[in-house]
């Protein structure tokens, strides 16, 4: 081994300590998110494995804690009471079929062939979910190919509908908390388009474009956060106005849901911004003056979404409503300030700039909770030349 293949091999070793420890905490954070989840899956299959054991008579109704796992199951959004419920009904029917066709059938590979067909094409027909075309194919072959039960011909079909019974009933009695993922998905939002302000603040205050295009990068990186956070507001929304244990977090969770529309089109006007920004810092000269406030509007448009992300991120109603009238004061101040002239703008490229700050500072502010009328009349009005 020649001595720079010796160094660039010690290189990639010294990395490895750094790659275990993000991966570990990684994981970690991962596994602690979905504790309750998991106990959660625990719970309804244990638990259904013992009625249909000790309640039922079955000898080892594996189809019982088979159907409440897969039931429950590890899923990231969407609509979790359909998912579960469509899950359980593929499960049970797919199970139903496998037993009364191997009733009919008898065992055997030709046997499960033809179960598997008939119960892909009759799930098809029933739904249109890739989840319950496949649960139910999964179910039937596995009840031909697996050995005859002793209970009876539809025992492993009541234990399947045990199963899926104690799924639906912890999902829908005892649900995870539905702000808790909406919440951290919006802590990320936050922290990304504040520092894409931030970073733009920056390229402003260095006339460096290529922070500009930086920014622009982040920007776009961001959309995935905001479809993510859309996800979770899907599935938080059906769990408060289901479940009786969330049903007071309803307003929460709406007002977060009104929030996020209009945070979605600020971020979507600072890509805008971004990119604009470096075309600008690229091919024009703007004033000190401009540069200045521009850069100071950029910064301090920054921590206004910090303190919109901080109210948005407490459970406490007053504490929420201190940080919500802590972020309108600091996008009043903001708003104030953005008439190009008296920015010291004198060029129509930098007028452009903060022509597209106007409408992010009011999207932000109806964030909020203010109306539209009132936002824009925070907005100077412009002078004519």
């Amino acid at each position: 081994m020649s001595s720079s293949e010796a160094k660039h091999h010690r290189s990639r070793l010294a990395h490895v300590p750094s790659v275990v420890s993000k991966r570990s905490k990684t994981g970690w954070n991962r596994m602690m998110r979905g504790l309750f989840q998991a106990v959660q899956m625990t719970v309804a299959a244990v638990g259904a494995y013992v009625i249909a054991e000790r309640l039922l008579g079955h000898q080892g109704p594996i189809f019982a804690a088979t159907a409440a796992l897969v039931s429950l199951g590890y899923a990231k959004g969407g609509l979790r009471y359909r998912r579960v419920l469509e899950v359980a009904i593929g499960c049970t029917l797919g199970i139903v079929v496998g037993d009364l066709l191997m009733h009919v059938l008898g065992h055997g590979e030709w046997q499960a062939a033809i179960v598997l067909l008939i119960s892909l094409m009759l799930a098809r027909f029933l739904d249109n979910g890739a989840i319950f075309t496949t649960q139910m194919g999964l179910q039937s072959v596995l009840v031909v190919l697996l050995p005859p039960s002793q209970d009876g011909v539809f025992a492993r079909s009541l234990d399947a509908v045990v199963g899926c019974l104690c799924a639906l009933l912890l999902a829908y009695f005892i649900p995870e908390d539905p702000r808790r993922e909406p919440r951290g998905d919006v802590r990320k939002l936050i922290t990304e388009y504040s520092e894409l302000l931030a970073e733009s603040s920056r390229a402003v205050s260095d006339y460096d474009s290529r922070l500009a295009w930086h920014a622009l990068v982040r920007g776009r990186q961001t959309q995935p956060l905001v479809d993510s956070v859309r996800t979770g507001l899907k599935a938080s929304k059906e769990i408060s106005y289901a479940s009786p244990l969330h049903r007071r977090h309803r307003q929460e969770i709406d007002s977060l849901d009104h929030c996020i529309h209009y945070l979605d089109l600020a971020v979507r006007n600072s890509r805008v911004l971004a990119r604009r920004l470096a075309s600008v810092l690229d091919h024009v000269s703007l004033a000190d003056d401009a540069v200045t406030s521009l850069s100071e509007v950029l910064a301090d448009l920054s921590d206004a979404v910090l303190s919109l992300g901080n109210a948005l991120a407490v459970s406490h109603p007053q504490s929420r409503e201190s940080y919500l009238r802590q972020a309108r004061n600091e996008l009043f101040s903001v708003a104030a300030r953005l008439e190009p002239h008296d920015m010291g703008v004198r060029t129509m490229e930098g007028e452009a700039l903060v022509l597209m700050i106007r409408p992010m500072v009011v999207d932000l502010l109806e964030a909020t909770g203010i109306s539209h009328q009132v936002a824009i009349g925070h907005l100077p009005p412009l002078q004519s030349d």
